[in-house]
């Protein structure tokens, strides 16, 4: 199979390469179309004809993927692979590929900015000191919030894949106990500094609970509002997987209340975020905007590895299939 007439389309490619991140190792395989942003009602219209699709957000449904005979591979632009159909995809004969383990140690570096900011406030006294507040102080030191120190804390980790390992290893560094929960635990001595307990247990125990695993149908919103009743008042939630893992109006109740000490979010279960989601207005409750996969190195190793997932394909090598178990073989 040669590369030259290969039809590539990039339905939403503007959060990989917002001008910093060329797609020249994609475009190169194939005559190629690049968007931005693709809106529902172009999606037929921009992919009708094309062999490859690259899709990060665009939703690529059972009945989209019946209207595209010519399509034979999907890579997505992420880990997750929730807005494709992949065993409708496989049905077809289309491959389906994702990126894996491309921002681990982005998102793990998010993880503790977001916690770090819950315990130490460095934001919150840098506005007060450009505010005057320095300035006008009687002393030589002030605190606008209780600073809290992570050595000898509790961090509970849910969900043990390569992040959450990263979350553990950055954890213990600062000096903190490390608890994990996970469905299949690893043998005890390959991580002889974690404890591995059970979820109930994890929540009741940790100082920090962060949220590192997949969400799946099994799991969707469970973090609720009984689940946060087990957290100790001075808990902190740290949330940089997905948004519906987490009840959003219960943790919203549960900031107002004061079960918890605080929350940081780096998703929420409808992206863009919807003016009426009830953490807007939490307390104590920091929110960055889907960003902690997004450096220019997890940005750059993201589009390597498309690349290559396309290659692999052209190649007839295919790597990184995430609907193997569908996948009809050709006649």
């Amino acid at each position: 199979m040669t590369t030259q007439h290969q039809r590539i389309v990039i339905l939403d490619g503007y959060t990989v390469n917002p001008g910093d991140n060329p797609w020249d190792p994609v475009t190169e395989q194939g005559t190629s179309a690049v968007y931005d942003r693709t809106p529902p009602e172009l999606v037929l219209e921009r992919a009708t004809g094309a062999e490859i699709i690259l899709t990060s957000k665009v939703k690529l449904t059972a009945a989209i993927l019946e209207q595209l005979p010519e399509l034979r591979f999907i890579s997505l632009l992420a880990t997750g692979y929730n807005n494709v159909d992949v065993e409708a995809a496989g049905q077809r004969g289309i491959m389906v590929a994702n990126v894996p383990a491309y921002s681990t140690e982005s998102v793990a570096q998010t993880t503790f900015a977001l916690l770090l900011e819950l315990t130490t406030r460095a934001g919150l006294h840098d506005r007060a000191v450009k505010a005057g507040e320095w300035v006008n102080a009687p002393d030589f030191s002030f605190q606008k919030a209780p600073l809290v120190e992570l050595d000898g804390l509790t961090l509970g980790i849910v969900g043990f894949g390569a992040i959450g390992r990263a979350v553990a290893r950055i954890g213990a560094a600062f000096g903190m106990r490390i608890l994990a929960f996970t469905p299949r635990p690893p043998a005890a001595e390959l991580f002889p500094d974690v404890t591995f307990v059970g979820r109930d247990e994890l929540f009741s125990r940790a100082d920090v609970v962060s949220l590192n695993c997949p969400q799946t149908a099994d799991n969707a919103g469970f973090v609720d509002a009984a689940l946060l009743g087990r957290m100790k008042r001075s808990a902190l939630l740290i949330n940089v997987a997905r948004g519906g893992l987490v009840n959003e109006a219960d943790l919203a109740a549960a900031l107002r209340d004061g079960v918890i000490a605080g929350a940081g979010l780096d998703v929420v279960a409808v992206e863009p975020m919807q003016a009426d989601n009830p953490l807007l207005t939490a307390p104590a409750c920091i929110i960055t905007p889907h960003i902690a996969w997004a450096t220019l190195a997890a940005r750059r190793r993201l589009t390597a590895v498309v690349a290559a997932n396309v290659h692999g394909y052209l190649s007839g090598a295919p790597i990184n299939l995430v609907n193997s178990a569908w996948l009809r073989k050709p006649a």
